[in-house]
């Protein structure tokens, strides 16, 4: 009985009180999303990388040794560097076979996540998108990297479970 109630009461109350002493323990799970949307129009891919703030600034400092700060950059500049040399060196995208160049766009901070932008121009049409995908495979062997990709209106999603990099999605 005194085990059941220290599992289910004083657990939550140490949890909340560490917490609130700044000793905030970091999320039990490691993820990341990615949206691929063709834009028919403008004949490019428009991808988003979603992923934890902290994660991802654990994983830049530990890649490039540097100080990290996306939350609040002191040179944006420099984080903008930082995150676009990870995204381009850890996703890659094919179209029908056609590799593409990941043309960054920049980043932006919203709750507790990073979101990161790149794009790959001059695709005209979709029917295989290949993606190799290894964010925060060198910080995680926990990761699980979630894609959504949509092509005409039609939208396809996939997950990659540590180590799986690669995927292909056809429309």
């Amino acid at each position: 009985m005194a085990s059941s109630f220290y599992k289910w009461l004083v657990i939550p109350v140490l949890a909340v009180l560490l917490s609130a002493a700044g000793l905030k323990k970091s999320h039990p799970f490691h993820v990341s999303v990615v949206e691929i949307n063709h834009n028919a129009s403008d004949k490019t891919l428009e991808i988003s990388c979603k992923i934890f703030t902290d994660d991802f600034e654990k994983v830049l400092a530990k890649n490039y040794q540097t100080r990290i700060d996306l939350i609040n950059p002191p040179d944006k500049k420099a984080m903008d560097t930082v995150v676009k040399k990870y995204i381009v060196s850890h996703l890659a995208v094919s179209a029908d076979g056609k590799s593409g160049n990941l043309v960054y766009l920049g980043f932006e901070r919203d709750a507790e996540a990073v979101y990161s932008y790149v794009q790959v121009e001059n695709i005209v049409s979709v029917k295989k998108i290949d993606i190799i995908n290894k964010l925060l495979h060198d910080l995680f062997d926990d990761q699980i990297n979630i894609m959504h990709v949509t092509v005409n209106g039609n939208r396809k999603s996939t997950k990659l479970d540590y180590p799986t990099a690669n995927a292909t999605l056809n429309f």
